[in-house]
């Protein structure tokens, strides 16, 4: 198992903590189903996976993980209203063009909205830019810049004001130390490498 996904394993327990079991969860950037899959196992929900790369949508297949190649706002829009219980976004809305939108839709189609990020506020971040003029690249950020796709990445107190801004209410949260295991409980933009959202809209 590579490192990365032995951090994963982290924030993969903590969202199966807020699923219930038989729940039906969307899955949106789902990758190679990994997450879709472990849910799955341990909360026998009914899960459907979106991902624009063809090549991750033929291994979630390989993995029975029902999934949809394609653009994530245009197939949210083909949903009809609370058509699943959770919406997943798992370091998918630094990616987004245009996520304001996108979550917005996220939270019309499910009763809830995780979302999990790499905290751009940690403090080796911002190390790494102050001294060194240059971004992070390790584990978690392991391509160059001129390799990487297009993305914006934000800070777990950006996230709260935007979520205050929209008026989303943060039903739980789950901020994870650099090392994505243990729980950072203080200082959580500076301190915190990951952080997990479990959001719901004002009825």
């Amino acid at each position: 198992m590579s490192p990365i996904d032995k951090k994963r394993q982290a924030d993969f327990q903590i969202i199966a903590h807020w699923v219930q079991s038989g729940e039906r969860v969307l899955d949106l950037g789902c990758g190679r189903g990994v997450l879709l899959e472990y849910l799955q196992q341990k909360k026998s929900i009914y899960g459907v996976g979106v991902d624009i790369d063809l090549d991750k949508i033929l291994s979630c297949v390989k993995r029975d993980v029902p999934a949809y190649q394609g653009d994530i706002r245009s197939i949210l829009a083909t949903f009809p209203d609370d058509a699943f219980d959770r919406v997943i976004f798992s370091r998918t809305v630094e990616q987004l063009g245009d996520a304001d939108t996108v979550l917005a839709e996220g939270l019309r189609v499910g009763r809830r909205v995780t979302v999990g990020f790499v905290n751009m506020g940690f403090w080796v971040n911002r190390v790494n830019a102050f001294f060194k003029g240059r971004r992070t690249v390790n584990e978690v950020y392991s391509k160059r810049w001129y390799e990487s796709l297009p993305s914006n990445p934000f800070s777990v107190a950006e996230f709260e004001d935007y979520c205050d801004t929209r008026k989303i209410v943060i039903e739980n949260k789950v901020y994870l130390s650099g090392d994505w295991r243990s729980e950072c409980t203080a200082f959580p933009n500076l301190m915190a490498g990951y952080a997990i959202y479990d959001l719901s809209s004002i009825d």
